[in-house]
This record gives structure tokens, C-alpha cells and sequence, in this order.
């Protein structure tokens, strides 16, 4: 090889140049499109089989809706399953906000959560798991969804199948648990 050579025997140029299309934008949109898909057809037909879901996003953003002992007790990330026990799964794509019933402790809870705060979604049923980037934005930057109101504003006697707790006293925080998504993960043929 030559020393003006700068493909290099395969063609190809060992430094890759700086992309002017957004490759990886558009690869991470079509991979939280799958998830959205996802999400739509369980909220709209139910689970089928022994599928389940791992969710994995930010609470430490305002326009991630949770009650206030979860956001205490998992103040940068938390991981949610959906599987047996949650209620009225629903994803607005206007507003881009997925919003799901699940018991924590046996006390429900409203989750309204921005597409942009999930950081992973994994099917473990057929080992599929997805990770994003997710938009660490400004406070002053992000907007409350209009019409979104706190888990701990909502009226139990309109909906009863919910009960709202005070957060727990010091003493009873549980340390946070990780979901290792490590396990799902494709690896590739040996």
C-alpha cells in the first residue's frame, strides 16, 4: 500500500467522517417507535402471553409525574414492570406521554411519563431490550403536560380503585432496586 493510499486495502477510509445526516437521531426514533407500538397495542388489546415490560426512565425531571414518595425514594431513575397489576396503560402521541396505574406497596399510583424520559424498554419474555438517550433538559425548559395533574392532587372519590398515601417516615425507605437489563441484551454469534 502506498503511502497516499487512504482507503487502506478494504476500500474503505480506517476514520470515519462526521455525518451530516443524523444517523443515530433517526435510528433512536424508529427503535422509541417500536416501544410506542408496543405500548399501543398492549393498552389497546392487553398483554398477550407471557409478555411483560420493563420501563426505565428519568424522575428527576418536572414533567415526569410521579408521587412524591416514589420520587424520594428513586430520585434519578426508576424501572416499572408492567405485567399482572396495572390499569388504564395509555400513550397520547399529541402530547407524548405515556400514563399507567401500578400498586406500589399496595397503594395505587397515577405514572405520567414523557417519551423523552424513558432511557429503556425491554420485552423479557423473547430477551429484547432497547436503550435510549434520554433529552436531559433544563427545568426552565421543560413543560408540565396541560391538563397533567400530581399523583398527590388526585381525588380518591374520583377514583377509588387509587388510594393515596403520605410518603413513608425516614425509617421506612427501602433502598432502591435495580432491574438488571444486562440479561436481555443480543449478543452476538459465537
Amino acid at each position: 500500500m502506498s503511502d497516499d493510499d487512504h482507503n487502506g486495502q478494504d476500500g474503505f477510509e480506517h476514520e470515519l467522517p462526521e455525518s451530516l445526516l443524523p444517523y443515530d437521531d433517526w435510528v433512536e426514533d424508529a427503535y422509541r417507535e417500536v416501544m410506542l407500538r408496543a405500548i399501543e397495542h398492549v393498552a389497546a388489546e392487553g398483554l398477550p402471553g407471557a409478555h411483560h415490560f420493563y420501563l426505565t426512565f428519568r424522575t428527576n425531571r418536572p414533567d415526569v409525574i410521579i408521587p412524591s414518595r416514589l420520587r424520594a425514594q428513586y430520585p434519578e431513575e426508576m424501572t416499572i414492570v408492567l405485567q399482572h397489576q396495572f390499569w388504564d396503560l395509555a400513550l397520547d402521541r399529541d402530547k407524548n406521554i405515556i400514563s399507567v396505574g401500578l400498586s406500589f406497596g399496595g397503594v395505587g399510583s397515577i405514572l405520567v411519563i414523557p417519551v423523552s424520559a424513558i432511557t429503556a424498554f425491554a420485552d423479557p419474555h423473547i430477551r429484547m431490550a432497547l436503550r435510549f438517550v434520554s433529552s436531559m433538559q433544563d427545568d426552565e425548559d421543560v413543560e408540565i403536560p396541560e391538563g397533567a395533574v400530581e399523583p398527590d392532587d388526585i381525588d380518591p372519590a374520583h377514583h377509588p380503585e387509587v388510594k393515596i398515601e403520605e410518603p413513608p417516615a425516614e425509617d421506612e425507605k427501602k433502598e432502591a432496586e435495580v432491574v438488571s437489563l444486562a440479561a436481555f441484551r443480543k449478543r452476538p454469534p459465537t
